[in-house]
């Protein structure tokens, strides 16, 4: 599976081979749901709390005598039922997150890189380096690529002056290799590999 390679101003620069076990697959969208769940649910922090009735700051004291008022039996004020007191089944701190073993979340990955380069919306480019952190600038070049929503992959780290000017720009995200994740690939029209983040994921997925 060949495709070429374009710079930043939108100029060819070559070509490079795909591989099938990685950009080729029939996505399966079962699967891609699976992993952006589990990173949805463990990215959750969990500390919604309310107080339960052994909890709240009052007496325990039976609030009146059993029989002989002529209303309702009760005992201790702090229950749900009166204003002020516990609440019954409210929501506790706790962890969202859910169990998915390593090698569905790495088949996730795949077939959501075979998902954006089967609909047209994986890019390939040289580097992502640039002279100037100018917003402005990097603006007119994504012009240039057509890239209005998308996600750009660096190496092993991004070059500065690109990831300063970029986080002005609104639906561009900027990650290395080390943080590609299947939610953010998801979540972005577009996936802009460099020749770097290919060589890294072919690497990983030998």
């Amino acid at each position: 599976m060949d495709m070429k390679i374009t710079t930043l101003e939108g100029k060819e620069a070559g070509s490079v081979s795909l591989s099938k076990e990685i950009f080729g697959l029939e996505p399966r969208i079962d699967i891609v749901q699976r992993c952006v769940n589990w990173q949805l649910a463990k990215r959750q922090r969990g500390t919604h709390k309310v107080k339960q009735k052994d909890e709240i700051w009052r007496t325990g004291k039976k609030m009146y005598a059993q029989k002989g008022t002529g209303g309702a039996r009760h005992g201790s004020a702090r229950v749900s039922q009166f204003r002020g007191g516990g609440r019954a089944f409210g929501p506790v701190v706790r962890s969202h997150a859910i169990g998915l073993p390593k090698k569905v979340r790495a088949l996730a990955l795949r077939h959501a890189l075979s998902a954006k380069a089967k609909d047209g919306g994986l890019i390939v480019v040289d580097t992502l380096s640039i002279k100037d952190a100018k917003t402005k600038t990097l603006a007119a070049q994504f012009g240039k690529l057509n890239v209005v929503n998308a996600l750009f992959i660096d190496g092993s780290e991004v070059e500065k002056n690109f990831s300063a000017a970029a986080r002005n720009i609104p639906n561009i995200d900027v990650l290395p290799i080390q943080g590609i994740n299947v939610y953010d690939i998801m979540r972005r029209k577009t996936l802009v590999l460099t020749k770097a983040a290919l060589d890294a994921l072919e690497a990983r997925f030998k």
